[in-house]
């Protein structure tokens, strides 16, 4: 209490009483270019333009001693010489365990028609920096998803933080809810960065489930919302989920997608002048990653709680080597593959166990299912290996013990990764039913 206490003592002081205003001076693109006192000029400070209506927006660059701001809300009502009242550059949400069961924006307001959200009495930066390397504590143990292909072969430890990268209709949207519904995790924060409108009803109702959701806050910014709301999306589903792993909950994040986050920041980046760089990508891009990634994880050495987080790539023509999955790989702490071939033989999750790594194995495992995982991963890996010479009938059964084997044990390891989405496989259960296909 005494902490906290200090804490509003400290947001109190740091109340300024005095009012910045300025004036739109023109439309640059998507950007509001706007004068104003140079001491109220801030990078990330947000402002309101009064025209026919209040628009919302947010510093994102300067030209010469002129802002330019990402508006948050339409435009088509601002004209020159418009009001523009300049507010604080540390944007500040108050999540509480009311929010729970609630669909909310990029700004903390309630969207699912079901009335004001309770405030809490902490407040959390919305763009808070992540923990310090030195302060943090090293990652838990296992976490049970509830996913028989993760629980085995791309186990995830609580604090750590996975991608899944996949094409677009592989069944991203349903792993997430699987997840939801089977992760033994105390709160689930789903992030949903630029999905279709008409989806996102039907992904809480249907997808997630009433089961998921009475344990979830779930962040909307849809396609048709404004670059900025996009790229401040998933900042607020850190800040909520930060909140409940300060009151020392164990917090799974669900963030649906990172690449349209990046191609958020990118708009504005060009927007800003930002030359094109990589596939069109700008440097700032890159830049604003780590920020966003690095906050999931542990919480500080000595205190309880964690962030397991899950950003999903939609990788560009199932190019898995595309520029914003190469940079978030190399960032995260392992990644999960779905590829289209599986979808399309109707194996799902369509998770190819091969290319899926999670870099904390195999320490999440015993010696003992250690063993299992390199035993299930032969035979798959030389399955694959001689598939084509199996299906035209070249390979004769004799021929190799190994391959007869890896042909023998082939349709039960198929049983095992597939998973209907209603199904939960807790971790004994998945290495049993392992143990079952070996033998």
């Amino acid at each position: 209490m005494t902490s906290l206490l200090a804490k509003l003592a400290d947001e109190i002081d740091a109340l300024d009483p005095r009012r910045f205003e300025g004036r739109v001076t023109g439309l640059s693109g998507a950007l509001i270019e706007a004068t104003g006192p140079i001491e109220a000029l801030a990078l990330g400070a947000r402002a309101s333009i009064h025209g026919t209506r209040v628009a919302r927006g947010e510093i994102v660059g300067f030209r010469g001693d002129r802002a330019l701001l990402a508006p948050f809300d339409p435009i088509d009502a601002i004209r020159p010489g418009a009001r523009v009242v300049l507010e604080g550059a540390m944007p500040m949400v108050r999540p509480s365990r009311a929010w729970l069961g609630r669909v909310i924006d990029c700004f903390g307001n309630p969207v699912d028609g079901e009335g004001p959200l309770p405030q809490g009495l902490r407040p959390h930066l919305v763009r808070a920096p992540p923990p310090s390397a030195h302060d943090r504590a090293r990652v838990g143990g296992r976490l049970d998803v509830g996913v028989r292909a993760l629980n085995i072969f791309a186990a995830l430890c609580r604090g750590q933080r996975m991608g899944v990268f996949s094409g677009s209709g592989v069944g991203k949207s349903v792993l997430m809810s699987m997840l939801a519904r089977g992760a033994q995790a105390d709160v689930i924060v789903i992030g949903l960065v630029g999905e279709r409108g008409r989806e996102v009803k039907e992904f809480i109702e249907d997808t997630l489930g009433e089961e998921g959701r009475r344990r979830s806050v779930v962040v909307v910014a849809t396609s048709d919302e404004s670059a900025a709301r996009r790229r401040l999306a998933p900042h607020m589903a850190c800040a909520v989920a930060e909140h409940f792993r300060d009151e020392g909950k164990d917090v799974l994040l669900l963030i649906d997608s990172v690449t349209r986050f990046a191609m958020a920041q990118r708009e504005i980046g060009l927007s800003v002048g930002e030359p094109p760089t990589t596939k069109g990508y700008t440097p700032s891009v890159f830049a604003e990653l780590p920020k966003l990634l690095e906050r999931a994880g542990p919480g500080r050495e000595g205190e309880q709680g964690s962030i397991t987080a899950l950003f999903t790539v939609l990788v560009d023509g199932d190019d898995h080597n595309e520029p914003i999955a190469d940079a978030v790989r190399g960032i995260l702490d392992g990644h999960i593959v779905m590829e289209r071939a599986i979808a399309e033989r109707g194996r799902y999750p369509a998770i190819n166990v091969l290319k899926s790594i999670s870099r904390l194995m195999p320490m999440c495992h015993t010696a003992d299912e250690n063993a299992l995982i390199a035993r299930a991963r032969a035979a798959l890996s030389l399955y694959g290996e001689m598939e084509e010479l199996i299906r035209i009938g070249a390979y004769k059964a004799g021929a190799d013990a190994q391959v007869d084997e890896a042909i023998r044990v082939r349709p039960a390891l198929e049983r095992v990764l597939a998973q209907a989405r209603d199904e939960r496989s807790s971790l004994a259960e998945s290495f049993a039913l392992l143990a079952e296909a070996l033998t």
